[in-house]
């Protein structure tokens, strides 16, 4: 059985430290910009504030779905890093450019640079997971993964949260100054990341994005190793953004309480799937293996229906304070956190297979196809979602009933994933900078 040293361990290795902290300040930017921006909308146009916040998404996740491919395809052209570094310098300026947005006030200018993070957020993806498997072992590879997942969602939440500042007395003048202070150590991170050869030279970038895109995803569905993890990570994206969605309904409908209640289970989702990404390298062993995969998907099906069944029983949790005071309170955190865990535990393998399971000379390509069937997955959850609230459905009978699905649905995708298919279309490998850094050990 393949053994790993700790995640923490792998964190202080210069072959990971640099990427996850110029991945987490990409992360915190991207979402203190979403949110700092839905909430001075929310306070300039009032009830036209819903209609700007999914205007605003929409705006984010397009880029997802037009230029993952070309990122994918620039990623295994060129060195990683170098790409990693071009991405990471084009955050300054549009950092800037939200600065100025904010100190005007002005929502077109934000909206604006919202789309341009959002296109520098899809070109970053392909090249930051397909980089990992260059720098790290395959030993390695669970406990990177679970590292980046849980930074991803750390920092996802503090972005989040640090976004309502901006309606404080200088509130402005404190988002800008810690977008642009965040693009700067993303970008003095990015100089620190070792060197990685192109893994194909030869990679043609097609810049027709829709026939780079069907010709990505078509490429990646004959290796039905990867394609099963980038269709059970979509679920996970799927899952993660369904509950998301309902915190605000379940806060102000089922428990009676406001925003700080939503930041409360925001958090406790954050926590439970940096707890469960670190956790998942540590029961592996540093196995590239799906073999907890059904285990996890059994557990999110338990933790969020008693979630949702948990959020009927009609209490009044008016505050956070209410809500740690309650034993009703304390049993909805422990169903999100065991739920976000259990999220955790699934995608971290599912992740490191897709990596190991893609061919070297494709692997950003192949990381590309999974970008673009997440934001799919996550476009049509949203459309669902607020169909089901259209409807009349309350926030804890959906919860009940993703419960069910997800039963179905991720327990279905773990067979497959776990399947021994014949002719693995790829392994990782270890480049020369991760045998001979001095880190590297």
């Amino acid at each position: 059985m393949a053994r790993s040293g700790s995640s923490l361990r792998l964190l202080g290795s210069r072959r990971l430290w640099p990427l996850c902290l110029s991945q987490a300040c990409g992360a915190f930017d991207d979402n203190l910009l979403k949110n700092a921006m839905i909430a001075l909308a929310a306070f300039r146009v009032g009830n036209a504030g819903a209609g700007f916040a999914a205007m605003a998404g929409a705006l984010f996740i397009a880029p997802y779905l037009l230029l993952s491919a070309t990122g994918g395809q620039i990623a295994d052209r060129y060195s990683k890093r170098t790409v990693i570094l071009w991405i990471k310098l084009a955050e300054i300026p549009l950092m800037g450019c939200a600065a100025v947005g904010f100190l005007a006030g002005n929502l077109t200018i934000l909206l604006v640079t919202l789309f341009g993070v959002g296109v520098q957020a899809a070109l970053f993806g392909p090249v930051k997971y397909g980089l990992l498997p260059q720098h790290l072992r395959e030993a390695e590879l669970v406990g990177g993964n679970g590292v980046i997942e849980a930074a991803t969602f750390l920092t996802i939440l503090a972005g989040t949260v640090s976004g309502s500042v901006v309606l404080l007395p200088r509130g402005a003048e404190i988002v800008a100054g810690a977008g642009l202070g965040s693009a700067v150590v993303g970008m003095a991170a990015a100089f620190l990341i070792p060197p990685a050869a192109p893994a194909d030279p030869g990679a043609r970038v097609g810049w027709n994005i829709f026939g780079a895109t069907w010709a990505v995803v078509n490429a990646v569905r004959p290796n039905r190793r990867a394609w099963w993890a980038i269709i059970g990570n979509s679920w996970f994206w799927t899952m993660g953004a369904s509950i998301i969605a309902e915190f605000p309904s379940l806060a102000r409908d089922a428990l009676g309480s406001g925003g700080q209640v939503v930041s409360l289970l925001l958090g406790a989702f954050a926590f439970g799937v940096g707890a469960g990404s670190m956790l998942s390298a540590r029961l592996l062993h540093g196995d590239v293996s799906a073999r907890q995969v059904p285990y996890a998907a059994l557990g999110m099906t338990v933790f969020c229906w008693d979630l949702g069944h948990a959020s009927l029983l009609g209490a009044h949790l008016p505050d956070v304070a209410a809500v740690l005071a309650s034993a009703q309170g304390w049993r909805i955190l422990l169903d999100l956190m065991g739920l976000a865990a259990c999220g955790g535990l699934f995608a971290v393998p599912l992740n490191a297979i897709m990596q190991d399971a893609a061919p070297v000379a494709s692997r950003a390509r192949t990381v590309a196809a999974n970008n673009v069937m997440n934001a799919l997955f996550m476009v049509a959850s949203a459309g669902v979602v607020a169909a089901l609230a259209a409807g009349g459905l309350s926030a804890p009978v959906a919860l009940e009933w993703l419960a069910g699905v997800n039963l179905l649905v991720a327990l279905g995708i773990a067979a497959f994933t776990m399947t021994p298919w014949s002719g693995r279309s790829g392994s990782a490998v270890v480049s020369d900078s991760a045998s001979s850094h001095p880190d590297g050990a």
